[in-house]
């Protein structure tokens, strides 16, 4: 038999536009604000969307946009083509409107998000010049059809009867509606969505785009909704920054609370470098990987490299408080409380347009929510925060939207980004707390950090619990973890141990709190929940202990600083940083302590990974710092009042008041905990000694080692 070839070729069934419209497209709202996306792209400057019919058996929408409208050329070779790459060529060729605008779509199906609306398409264009042409669609119809091809679609070319004079744009009927019955909420929330499209903020408010709903039948369901503006004006504190991959930028504002006697004050840095967290899930120290060869160290600064694919990022934040003593002071409590529920979260948006779903309720796109049950003295949580990170489409090529349009493919551009915005609002976070400290003090609401550290977040996991029917299971649980944490604290001020307290332990527990908090979050096993707060519950009995034994022995300096330096000496050589250390050296003279060996040796390395931090802060990976870290750690016999270890660097140094360092939960570190240094001060007060601050001037150090300088000063001599 003599062999034959065929040519074959992919064949679409014509229930395949059904399947896209319906699973590409979440909801009818996020429908609608495709289409409205549709006349941005159109170069339209007004757009109506128009919800008729409520209430009766026919309602209906309607988009109309005064855009540039299509001829029946472009509805012919592009519009009833699937899937054109017409959009993206014009975005990768940076092709602008007449407008100057960058296309927002490109994967050309965001036209099918009509079918997610209704079964019945009228689509009236006009292009400058042409004749107006008439496109009905039946998706019943259409889908009837074995194959797409088979699918006949009518089109009529008329004398303009909508678009007259010379008037272009685009006109959407969509009737037949998947969703018949409109709730007052409901369309409320639409009406959100459709005038959320262009950013409200004063610095990204586009001109020239305009997006309303009409809902003639019951106009009142929209007629007295809050003005956004008018509300922000009343949030206590706002926060602008700006980086374009040199200098960051930031403005902090604390506006007066009216009946609390707290002073407006403004914090403004012109120029300064952007501190940005570790990726997440991938620790940028190899000691804890087991890996060092090959390992890419992640960078702490951001920089031009940061913003590759992303361009500059700036934003604009408004941050309320809740809390009944201050929210009562500032009026319309409840008015607020409505606003942030429906508007509370942060927003993205590209040329002044919004990246849909960022902000809305369900999507903690920043894991603001969680950071706070980790960190509660932060507690920028998504329900009193109102802002915006605003992009351009020319320098965020590699943000990439997802094809259902609910947020940007995550890639590492996405990650970049994420990170930046972080270490950005970290000045936002840090002077916030300054004032609400204050606040607190004047309020006569003065609480202890520590003990809010554990409660909140156990607070915070209750309420979880209870919503997901596992409060018989869990709340005894967490029930005998707050009166261990109360009865502990009780025995050690009992003991005269002076601002000890157990808020390590939350340091110890972090990771536990994180994954118990996600666990409850989505559908858990009973059994493997209960373990964790059994965890949790073990982890507080272990550290109970060891603080009521303490493990004071006699100990020699010149050992403990050696094992610092031996735990250490992979970071050393991953990070460049150069030690100087004279104890190591055999003339040095041996000098012995009582202390906790174990817990001191947590302290001395806790402050290297400090010192390793800020140096890496001050010479960055990438520029010309090679061999510029140092770090130098020494013994002083005849330090004031004790014996002491002194850590010095060629760092940054301190910029807070040794009151505010040792303060738990405050660092000016992107993510940190704010429990280093707190640590620090707890076990050198176990060990009847103290965390000092010392002046260069006071220490025997180097003068090249002009950064910080911090001293583990010990209560004696001797081992007695």
């Amino acid at each position: 038999m003599e062999d034959k070839e065929k040519t074959y070729s992919f064949k679409s069934r014509a229930r395949l536009l059904q399947h896209l419209g319906d699973q590409l497209i979440g909801t009818p709202r996020l429908a609608v604000f495709e289409l409205v996306k549709n006349a941005y792209d159109a170069d339209a400057s007004y757009v109506k969307v128009r919800l008729g019919g409520i209430g009766s058996a026919s309602p209906y929408i309607q988009v109309t946009d005064d855009g540039s409208g299509m001829s029946l050329e472009t509805i012919e070779n592009i519009w009833l083509v699937i899937a054109h790459d017409h959009k993206e060529r014009e975005l990768r060729l940076q092709q602008r409107t007449r407008k100057g605008r960058l296309p927002l779509g490109s994967k050309g199906l965001g036209r099918l998000s009509v079918h997610k609306l209704g079964n019945n398409i009228e689509l009236v264009t006009r292009a400058q010049g042409r004749d107006e042409v008439v496109v009905t669609l039946d998706w019943n119809q259409i889908i009837s059809h074995e194959f797409l091809e088979d699918a006949a679609i009518d089109i009529q070319t008329r004398t303009p009867e909508i678009f007259t004079g010379q008037s272009t744009g685009t006109r959407i009927t969509v009737t037949d509606l998947r969703e018949k019955f409109w709730t007052r909420g409901e369309v409320r929330r639409l009406y959100r969505q459709v005038t959320s499209i262009s950013s409200p903020f004063g610095s990204e408010a586009l001109d020239d785009f305009v997006a309303v709903l009409e809902v003639p039948d019951y106009p009142q369901w929209i007629d007295r909704l809050p003005d956004p503006v008018e509300i922000l004006k009343r949030a206590p504190w706002k926060f602008e920054f700006s980086f374009d991959g040199e200098e960051f930028r930031y403005t902090y504002s604390f506006r007066k609370i009216p009946g609390i006697a707290r002073e407006p004050r403004e914090i403004i840095q012109e120029k300064g470098r952007l501190l940005i967290p570790p990726p997440e899930l991938d620790d940028d120290d190899p000691l804890f990987s087991g890996q060092v060869e090959g390992t890419t160290l992640k960078k702490v600064i951001a920089d031009r490299e940061t913003l590759r694919g992303v361009g500059p990022v700036s934003g604009e934040f408004y941050v309320f408080d809740l809390s009944p003593k201050i929210s009562s002071r500032m009026g319309e409590t409840q008015l607020i409380r409505d606003f942030l529920d429906e508007n509370g979260g942060i927003r993205v948006y590209r040329d002044g347009i919004r990246v849909y779903d960022y902000g809305e309720k369900h999507n903690d796109w920043l894991g603001l929510d969680l950071k706070r049950v980790n960190n509660p003295t932060k507690g920028l949580s998504r329900n009193i925060v109102v802002g915006h990170i605003s992009l351009s489409q020319e320098g965020s090529t590699d943000l990439v939207e997802k094809s259902n349009r609910e947020g940007f493919v995550e890639n590492a551009a996405y990650s970049r980004l994420r990170r930046v915005v972080l270490g950005a609002i970290e000045p936002l976070q840090r002077e916030r707390e300054v004032d609400r400290k204050e606040i607190r003090k004047l309020l006569g609401d003065v609480h202890d950090p520590e003990t809010r550290s554990i409660m909140e977040p156990v607070a915070e996991i209750r309420a979880l619990a209870q919503k997901k029917n596992l409060s018989a299971q869990i709340d005894p649980l967490l029930d005998r973890i707050e009166h261990e944490y109360v009865s502990m604290k009780e025995r050690l001020l009992t003991a005269g141990i002076s601002g000890t307290s157990l808020a390590v332990v939350f340091h110890e527990i972090e990771q536990g709190i994180r994954s118990l908090y996600n666990n409850l979050g989505s559908d858990p096993a009973l059994a493997g929940v209960t373990e964790q707060v059994r965890e949790m519950m073990r982890l507080l009995d272990g550290f109970s202990d060891l603080l009521r034994k303490k493990d004071r022995k006699a100990v020699d300096l010149r050992n403990l600083v050696r094992r610092a330096r031996d735990l250490s000496l992979i970071r050393f050589r991953h990070h460049g940083v150069r030690l100087e250390c004279p104890p190591l050296e055999d003339s040095f003279p041996s000098l012995t302590v009582s202390c906790s060996f174990g817990l001191t040796l947590g302290a001395l390395t806790n402050l290297i990974d400090n010192a390793i931090f800020w140096l890496r802060s001050r010479w960055p990976e990438g520029e010309d710092n090679e061999g510029q870290r140092a770090i130098f750690i020494s013994i002083e016999p005849d330090f004031p009042d004790g014996p002491a270890i002194i850590v010095a660097d060629n760092g940054p140094g301190f910029m807070d008041a040794p009151s505010e360092l040792v303060r738990p939960f405050y660092s000016r570190r992107p993510e940190g905990m704010g429990m280093g240094l707190y640590y620090a001060n707890m076990v050198m007060e176990l060990n009847d000694g103290a965390l000092v601050f010392p002046d260069l001037s006071e220490v025997d150090v180097p003068t090249e080692f002009d950064g910080a300088v911090i001293a583990l000063r010990f209560g004696n001599a001797g081992g007695q």
